[in-house]
Formats: structure tokens, sequence, C-alpha cells
């Protein structure tokens, strides 16, 4: 479908979306089966119990064919609770991809532990296995693996050489629940799997956290680290000693509203998931072949899938446009009716937090208060890390396959890519 004959909108032509696109954006789907169980909660005043709570883990353990899950007030909590539970503490280091949300890594730093940043792929924008390698220390405890805009990292060569090493791997999957590697959940393929199931994600339960995991170890010593009602249960002989408080000082519960919501949405997940898989492959689909554009997802026949496809982005290759700048190609998508955007996350390793912050009064940046060298990385040091915010942009999150109103998204795209001559010569 050429769109080379209608003016681009931003110059004065018809928008590529005329039709109202109505609910297929929305999200969380909440209906009221949802309702009710968050109310039953309220009615029962069992607002900061567990008992809810727990009978919500065991569905998640079992959805994702795990022994244990644990739930928390935040994924940043998750994320936590698994880095205590592989024993990331002081003098330590964790690698993980500069690319991605700041939980993945900064709550290392309240363990006494630093950050190494390793590079992405180009084209997956998770961890690259080739540049991981080189960064292990004798101080390296873990490597947090990131499925990041719902692409699965490429876990076998992450597990292989992590288990040569003897590290262990957190994966981070906030942006891809539900999604597939090889036939494999993700959060199952590595040693624990912690994520954010907050009311955006694309598995929503509220403000909330998971953690995954096959490891008893891991999973009793996160519950030791931030939920102390529950430590009567737990088995290790270390922590018998100190059984009653939590080891970290933190209270991590996930509040019973939330499990209560999360049981339902579970309910429902892996049927609204493929819906979502339908319609964003679809939009893919009929973008196929266009000049400078390429679809972030895995190939058909991998066995790998986007679970939920969160914080959908496309590969944006300006060589096959004339040099267009990825600015101004989004400037006119946005005119023709789908808002959109260059980027993504902010790049940790150049923040000045990692770089200059003394968060606790060490009398030196954080980073390095417990390192053995300056692991500080600066601009330069992460090349291809640092072209992506120049070669990616955000696309529609379809909820729904309405194949009219994708159609017409996807035609902006092409339209935009069809006339950037006319875009060069501003």
């Amino acid at each position: 479908m050429s769109t080379q004959s209608s003016p681009l909108a931003i110059h004065g032509g018809p928008k590529a979306v005329q039709t109202d696109p109505g609910d297929i954006f929305s999200w969380p789907i909440i209906t009221q089966e949802d309702e009710e169980a968050a109310l039953e909660v309220l009615r029962a005043g069992k607002m900061s119990e567990t008992d809810i709570t727990q009978e919500f883990e065991k569905e998640f353990a079992a959805w994702h064919g795990t022994k244990f899950a644990l739930a928390h007030n935040t994924g940043t909590a998750a994320l936590h609770g698994a880095m205590f539970g592989c024993r990331v503490g002081v003098g330590d280091e964790i690698i993980c991809p500069s690319l991605t949300y700041w939980a993945s890594a900064l709550p290392a730093f309240s363990l006494g532990a630093t950050v190494v940043y390793a590079e992405v792929d180009p084209n997956t924008l998770t961890l690259d296995p080739n540049d991981v390698e080189h960064r292990i220390t004798d101080r390296t405890k873990a490597i947090i693996a990131v499925h990041y805009c719902g692409y699965p990292c490429d876990m076998d060569p992450l597990m292989e050489i992590a288990n040569r090493h003897g590290v262990k791997v957190i994966e981070d999957v906030s942006h891809a629940h539900g999604g597939l590697y090889k036939g494999r959940l993700v959060g199952t393929i590595g040693h624990v799997g912690a994520m954010s199931v907050m009311s955006a994600k694309a598995l929503p339960v509220g403000e909330g956290g998971m953690l995954i995991t096959n490891d008893r170890e891991i999973y009793e010593r996160a519950v030791h680290f931030g939920h102390y009602e529950r430590t009567a249960s737990l088995t290790l002989p270390e922590l018998e000693p100190f059984k009653g408080l939590p080891l970290g000082g933190c209270k991590y519960r996930m509040h019973q509203i939330s499990s209560a919501v999360g049981r339902v949405q579970l309910r429902y997940y892996r049927e609204r998931m493929e819906e979502i898989q339908k319609a964003m492959n679809y939009f893919w689909d009929l973008l196929e072949g266009v000049p400078g554009l390429r679809a972030h997802r895995p190939p058909r026949d991998s066995g790998s899938t986007m679970g939920g496809w969160y914080a959908a982005h496309g590969l944006y290759v300006p060589e096959e446009l004339g040099g267009l700048s990825i600015h101004k190609f989004c400037q006119a998508v946005t005119a023709e009716g789908v808002p959109t955007s260059p980027g993504a996350n902010l790049l940790m390793h150049l923040h000045p937090l990692l770089n200059e912050a003394d968060i606790y009064g060490h009398g030196k940046p954080t980073r390095l208060a417990n390192a053995s060298r300056d692991v500080r990385q600066p601009r330069g040091s992460l090349p291809v890390t640092e072209s992506i915010p120049e070669r990616i942009y955000w696309i529609p999150w379809f909820k729904r396959y309405r194949p009219q109103i994708i159609e017409e998204h996807a035609a902006a795209y092409r339209k935009v890519a069809e006339h950037a001559d006319l875009l060069l010569k501003e």
C-alpha cells in the first residue's frame, strides 16, 4: 500500500490516521471481577495481611512453572530482593545494560555493590553476550538480563558464561511478561526473575513486583530481606538466629488489593497478551520492507515472542532515508496522528548519579565507595549503546486487534518514510 500520492500532514496534507481509535490503547482492562476482588479485601479489612497475597504467589508460580514466587510492593523491591537473594553485597559488582530503567541496577548501591555496564545488541536492544564476558572480574556476583522493550535476551550464551564463571543471572522481566525465549518463559531461565507489575505494565496488578525462582536459597534470602512477617517458615540454617526481623531492614510485602486484582488479571492475561501480539505483529507485517524502518521483534520461526509488548519500539536506519534525522522523522509521524518520539530510557552510565553522587556520605561517588577500581564509564565507552537513542522510536501499543485502526497507524510511518526526500530539503 503506497502513500506517496498523499502530501505529508506536516506540509498540509490529510492525516494518515482518520479513525477514532476508541479503546484500542486503553489499559489496564478493569472489570467488575477486579472491582469485587478489591472490595472484598477492603470489606474484610485485610489490606495489610498476606493470605490473599500468598494465594496469588502460588498461582503466579504455577503460571510460570516455578517452585517459588514472592510478591513485593514494587518491581524495584523485587529486583532488590533478587540481588540480596543472589548474595550481592559489599565490594561486589553486577553487570547490566545501561539502556534500561534505573531499577535494574541502582538497588545494588544500597547493598554496598557497584555496577558495570555492558553493551547491547543494536537489533535486540538487549545485553550483547559477546561484550559481557570480558567485563566479569573476581568481584562479579550477578548479571542483570533485561528483556528490554519486550525483546528476550539471548539467554543461552548468557547462562553458559554465567555458569562457567559461577555468576548468578537475574532476569528483569518488567517489559516482557509472558514472553518466550526459544519456547521457554522469560523469568524462568536465569537463577531468578524479577519484574514490575504496576498498573501500566502488560501484566497490570497495581503498584507491585514479583520474584520467581526455583532456587530455595535465593527465595528464602529474599523473604528474610524484606518480609519479616514470613520468616518463621524459613529453613536455611544461616537464617535461623535472625527470624522475626528483616535482614535488609525493609518492608516489601505487596498490598493485598494489588494481590486480589493480580489474581484476576493473571486469569485473563494469556488471552489478552495473545490479542496484543496479534495486533502488534500485524502492525509490523504492514511495514515489512519499508526503507529506514525495522521491526523490533524476534524472527517468527525462533520460538521467541515479545510477551505483552510493553514499551514497544521500532528500529530506525537513517542511512536508508538519506540520513533523515530521527527527530524530523518522528515530528512528521506525529503530525500524521501518531504521537511518537525518539529514544527510550536515559543511558545510565552517562548520568551524574552514576558518576558523581555521594549518596551515603562516603566522601567519594557511591559507585566507587566499595569498588576495587574506578568502574565509571565515560562517554565513548559504550559506543553501540550510545548510538541507540538516535536509532529507536516509540510505536503505538495496540491492546486490541482492530485492523483498520492498525492499518492507519502503520500508514503514518510508511507515508513519512516514503516522503523522506521532501523532509531532507527543509
